[in-house]
């Protein structure tokens, strides 16, 4: 150590698109807040990860800093058609005449996480934000009177409220204590981003093969965002991820599903087994530290959970933090943080429980749940309704979290 110590009014641990939200919202609140962020400023950030950004979260955005979301809509697109196929037979197709809806934020928007994550790094710079890079949080001690963070670069800070938001390894969940409890995935899941084709792109359309021939019989999902397109493979029993995600493999996959005018445009491949946990408290004991995000959750992909939640949370936090800041009695400032984590823990029950259900009904063997697929694939000629249910179920139920909110997630 060196001896100083630095004040700040709020530090917000991460920065990623959470950790990016608490700040400006903090800001809007008039709070002004620091960034903590372990990585370097040229961190490398490979991969489009969270394509899918609910029009709930964009008007979150726009919200906190009029224009960010209004930017990410201009660099989104808005896929008009949904499309499923059942064994290579198709089974739903809708297009929709106005897929965004008629107001100025659309519905949703259909981009690389790092052009949201680069539209935050603008805005922070725009209201004068630090982010302070290399400096991974290693120590939190919190009290009554406040939190003293320790940083692997040798500093300390001393602050009034940190929002921990540094990712499912999260240093500050474990420096107060709580514990991540749930499960993981049976299957892995493989993820790639391919770029589109400039010559006979294919159309705009997310896609979702059950059992696709093409993938031998593997379920697979087909995702367009700006510039290019997000595919998804389940992999089955008997598969192993490391092979199926060599070059060679991967060529094949792109090929098979896409065409081969795609065969070459494999841009990051990389396979999962998802987690479905939350953390046991999302507050630590003097109701001084607040976790957002994947420091708090980390939920299966389905329904686009992830990061519109975590900027939920991150919205939910700087409103907590300000009130507690202007609180003229600790009861009062204790109750804002304590019904933060009343509310996002709820809303996390919920989505966990949501992504759970569709991650059960894709991975299960359950003979009721397969003969009911199968069932409505037979039927879907003749009753639309069998079709739109093989097309909805894959991202879970569509309802919000039983909690009062602005938002959805």
């Amino acid at each position: 150590m060196n001896g100083d110590t630095t004040e700040a009014p709020v530090l917000v641990a991460g920065a990623g698109p959470t950790g990016m939200t608490a700040a400006l919202a903090l800001h809007a609140r008039g709070v002004e807040a620091t960034i903590l962020e372990a990585d370097p400023e040229d961190r490398d950030r490979s991969g489009s990860r969270a394509i899918y950004v609910h029009g709930s979260t964009l008007g979150t955005l726009e919200r906190i800093h009029p224009g960010l979301g209004s930017d990410l809509v201009k660099e989104g697109l808005v896929w008009p058609t949904r499309r499923t196929l059942f064994r290579g037979k198709e089974v739903f197709n809708r297009t929709y005449d106005s897929p965004g809806g008629s107001g100025d934020i659309p519905h949703f928007t259909s981009v690389p996480q790092v052009v949201t994550e680069r539209y935050m790094l603008d805005a922070l710079e725009s209201i004068g934000v630090d982010i302070h890079w290399d400096a991974e949080v290693v120590g939190v001690d919190s009290t009554a009177d406040g939190v003293r963070v320790e940083t692997d670069d040798g500093r300390e800070w001393e602050t009034e409220y940190l929002v921990g938001a540094d990712g499912g390894g999260s240093a500050v969940r474990d420096e107060i204590g709580a514990n991540f409890e749930g499960d993981q995935s049976e299957n892995s899941f493989i993820i790639a981003d391919i770029d589109e084709t400039e010559d006979d792109p294919r159309p705009l359309e997310r896609v979702f093969h059950y059992d696709a021939p093409a993938a031998d019989g593997r379920n697979v999902l087909l995702v367009p965002f700006t510039g290019g397109w997000r595919l998804d493979i389940q992999c089955i029993e008997g598969d192993d991820p490391e092979e199926l995600v060599s070059d060679d493999r991967m060529r094949e996959f792109v090929r098979d599903i896409m065409g081969e005018r795609y065969e070459d445009n494999l841009t990051w491949v990389s396979s999962y087994r998802f987690l479905q946990v939350m953390a046991d408290t999302f507050v630590d004991d003097h109701r001084r530290v607040l976790l957002a995000g994947e420091a708090a959750h980390l939920l299966a992909p389905f329904g686009a959970r992830g990061m519109n939640s975590g900027i939920a949370d991150a919205d939910e936090a700087a409103s907590a933090v300000a009130v507690a800041l202007d609180a003229r009695t600790e009861a009062v400032a204790r109750d804002e943080v304590e019904l933060y984590a009343a509310r996002r823990e709820k809303a996390a029950e919920f989505n966990l429980g949501a992504a759970g259900q569709a991650l059960e009904y894709l991975q299960g063997d359950d003979p009721v749940t397969v003969l009911r697929k199968e069932a409505a694939a037979s039927l879907a000629d003749r009753f639309e309704t069998a079709g739109e249910w093989l097309d909805d179920a894959p991202y879970g139920p569509h309802d919000t979290p039983p909690i009062v909110s602005t938002g959805n997630y």
